[in-house]
């Protein structure tokens, strides 16, 4: 993977910089503004598969410039890395198509499984700012529920239909032990408690339609 670290504030950007390399990921160039960062990401040979962006930048909005990068360059990930634990920012930064959410504050391991599990196609939201579906809006819950696998969707769609692990299992051709698995992903992802939480979540807010909704 190639990585590029867009932060005005150098001795945090080279203490990342240094921290990616240590732990496997070489390919690390740092920016210092937007017009930097555009430089970095419009040449092809040095174009990077994530972004890990400040949202403070002096010379514009990082969430404006993650928003360019990505209309621009579709195949790039970017994921915001700030220090305002803020849901509004959050929110901003993930309409404006940004594929993970950081504070600074995160711990090296947790920044590094956040960019292979952005690279490999999923979201990243700290579930301190994913409130709960009983204390958040459409918006938070669609956020939440973008994190889903398909593989994980089809599961949550068999859950609100009412059925046990080994119905999933047996309609999707899977064993019990993934069934559990995929459950309990969907959980932790969902920040609910239980299946019938998950269910009811799914319905709720239209994730997916239960067989007898739809009849």
């Amino acid at each position: 993977m190639r990585i590029l670290i867009v932060d005005d504030h150098m001795l945090f950007a080279e203490a990342i910089q240094l921290a990616l390399r240590d732990q496997g990921i070489d390919e690390v160039e740092i920016a210092t503004d937007g017009e930097e960062a555009l430089r970095a990401v419009g040449d092809e040979a040095r174009r990077p598969d994530v972004v890990l962006m400040d949202v403070g930048l002096p010379d514009r909005s990082g969430i404006a410039l993650g928003a360019e990068v990505v209309q621009r360059w579709p195949t790039v990930r970017v994921i915001a890395l700030t220090a305002l634990n803020d849901r509004t920012v959050m929110r901003e930064a993930m309409q404006a198509g940004f594929r993970g959410f950081l504070t600074k504050d995160a711990q090296v391991s947790r920044v590094v499984n956040a960019i292979r599990t952005v690279h490999g196609g999923e979201l990243v939201i700290p579930q301190v700012l994913a409130a709960p579906p009983s204390r958040s809006g459409n918006l938070d819950a669609d956020l939440l529920a973008r994190q889903l696998t398909d593989r994980e969707r089809e599961v949550l769609a068999l859950l609100a239909e009412g059925c046990t692990s080994e119905g999933i299992a047996g309609q999707l051709g899977i064993s019990r032990n993934t069934v559990r698995t995929h459950v309990q992903s969907i959980l932790a992802k969902l920040g609910v408690h239980s299946r019938l939480e998950a269910a009811a979540f799914a319905v709720r807010h239209g994730v997916v339609v239960s067989r007898a909704r739809r009849a």
